[in-house]
């Protein structure tokens, strides 16, 4: 017995450096420790009124849609996501430009935009849209689909940008442009700062390639453009 008890107080001691080691372990292992996001920041609620509103006459010219589309890419062939789509305003424009060989999915979080665009691209003929019913922090895009996407002053309303742009990127096929267009603001009164949009996006795996201001003439708005890297 009195040679048993050193090798049993090795054996505690091994014990106790074990469990120390696994709770460090552990810790370590947050998803604080693995650089997971901490997405804290504000955001507007999203919108769920009259949504004819969005269709206002000089919209395409007070937002330039057509050099939108044209920087993003939106052209006969190409798979387009409207992430946001709201009344559809810009997934029918869109829609136009990729003709019926391509293909616009219009992705929103409430039902009744949902059923709107569905209604609105049979009334247009619109075969070319496919309307998705989608979670707050995932598109539910098809994977390696997309072309380009359009965030259009949606960016501000996302409660977890950086795991939905994460989710994004299996949809995207290889060099396809993510543009956001959304006006400088604090995060609840429908806008969010330029810079936080870039943070966050780089921290989902994007590179921002192109930023504009031309969108509206008030020095307000922005359009940023990234590809996953």
């Amino acid at each position: 017995m009195i040679q048993e008890i050193p090798v049993l107080r090795r054996s505690v001691l091994a014990f106790v450096l074990l469990c120390q080691s696994l709770l460090l372990c552990g810790q370590t292992s947050s998803p604080a420790a693995q650089g997971s996001p901490t997405e804290t920041r504000k955001t507007s609620t999203p919108y769920t009124g009259d949504l004819s509103i969005f269709d206002s006459p000089g919209r395409d010219e007070r937002l330039q849609v057509n050099r939108v589309m044209d920087i993003l890419g939106v052209a006969p062939g190409k798979t387009v996501a409207d992430i946001g789509a709201g009344s559809g305003w810009f997934t029918v424009r869109a829609a136009r430009r990729v003709t019926q060989t391509g293909r616009v999915y219009a992705v929103d979080i409430n039902p009744e935009a949902i059923a709107y665009i569905k209604q609105r691209a049979k009334k247009e003929d619109l075969g070319n849209v496919t309307a998705i019913l989608s979670q707050p922090d995932d598109p539910e895009l098809p994977a390696n689909k997309i072309d380009c996407v359009l965030l259009l002053k949606t960016y501000h309303e996302v409660a977890h940008p950086v795991t939905l742009l994460r989710n994004l990127r299996p949809a995207l096929r290889p060099g396809a442009k993510v543009g956001v267009i959304d006006r400088n603001g604090n995060g609840e009164n429908h806008g969010v700062a330029r810079e936080i949009v870039v943070r966050e996006a780089a921290e989902a795996g994007y590179k921002l390639r192109e930023q504009y201001d031309f969108v509206k003439s008030d020095n307000v708005d922005y359009f940023l453009v990234f590809t996953a890297e």
